[in-house]
């Protein structure tokens, strides 16, 4: 007979959207396991805290998931929950990462109060973004805009925007959705056009390898599909040594029984961009990830990359 979980403590960060997934998760643990407890330990993390510099001057979005891993290792939680687009490309020793199936709107979204479209915005308009990223591809295809930082949580940045700091900001549609904000959208963001980060929109619940009872509980938050498009996603940033301060992306998709890869490397002034894709079985997820990542390779991303200090040849 399996043992059932009769405790699970989930750490998470504070912010509204992470409680929001958090909470959402505990809800569907209770319905898998209704005689387990379980329960959700509030943190603030680095990169809550600083808000007065880019990610990419403080260490990456790492700095998000640090402390709840700290938290596991020291055994104060069993699992944490994270927006995977936040997760480093390569997990630490001794953890691995259930990768949740309710994959929100992987989109980024435009949110204004006085325009309807990218196109819209006149000539000198400020767009808030704490993406380079998001910069990358906005200098490339709107290079009339001003791009100036945005950082804190999403309610946080709704009110700059409210406050006339912005005539735009750039969130991603996921987040304002799992918050009830989708009245805020003004106009999705193409992901043809503008691909979105890896794992978009994925939730991931992050346990020790050596509490290997986790994988069997969290099997059921798995779907093939998800998994499938989420670690293609994962592969090419790690092929590309991907981080937050290295504009790129990637949006996987199923299509017709395919898995089909976009994604690109660019300069953060948008001077530069490569985009490539790439289809095959799903089942082949990672090493279409690589297979992208050496085309793009082969057309000049090796180039953008050493010129921001990421690229090493092998």
């Amino acid at each position: 007979m399996s043992i059932l979980p009769t405790r699970i403590r989930i750490a998470s960060r504070e912010s509204r959207l992470a409680m929001v997934q958090s909470e959402w998760i505990q809800a569907e643990l209770l319905k898998l396991y209704p005689d387990c407890k379980v329960e959700i330990i509030g943190m603030t993390t680095r990169g809550d805290q600083i808000l007065d510099r880019p990610l990419a001057q403080i260490g990456g979005k790492g700095l998000f998931i640090k402390e709840l891993e700290v938290a596991l290792e020291e055994g104060r939680a069993d699992i944490a929950v994270h927006s995977i687009k936040d997760v480093p490309m390569t997990l630490p020793k001794g953890f691995a990462m259930a990768i949740v199936g309710a994959r929100e709107n992987v989109c980024d979204a435009l949110v204004s109060n006085h325009y309807r479209t990218l196109a819209d915005l006149p000539h000198g308009a400020i767009v808030g973004t704490s993406s380079l990223r998001r910069e990358s591809q906005l200098r490339y295809h709107f290079s009339h805009l001003k791009i100036a930082p945005l950082r804190g949580n999403v309610n946080t940045r709704l009110k700059k925007l409210d406050d006339g700091q912005f005539d735009a900001i750039i969130l991603a549609a996921a987040g304002l959705n799992r918050l009830g904000l989708g009245e805020r959208v003004c106009a999705t963001l193409s992901a043809d056009e503008f691909i979105p980060a890896i794992a978009q929109g994925a939730l991931g619940i992050e346990y020790r390898t050596d509490h290997p009872d986790f994988a069997r509980w969290l099997a059921p938050f798995e779907t093939p599909e998800t998994t499938a498009m989420v670690r293609a996603e994962r592969a090419l940033g790690r092929a590309l040594t991907g981080n937050c301060d290295v504009p790129l992306g990637g949006r996987a998709r199923i299509l017709d029984g395919q898995l089909v890869l976009q994604g690109f490397v660019a300069l953060p002034d948008g001077s530069r961009l490569i985009r490539d894709a790439i289809q095959g079985a799903p089942e082949d997820c990672e090493q279409l990830g690589i297979a992208l990542a050496d085309k793009l390779i082969s057309q000049g991303a090796d180039e953008v990359l050493a010129a921001l200090g990421h690229y090493k040849k092998s």
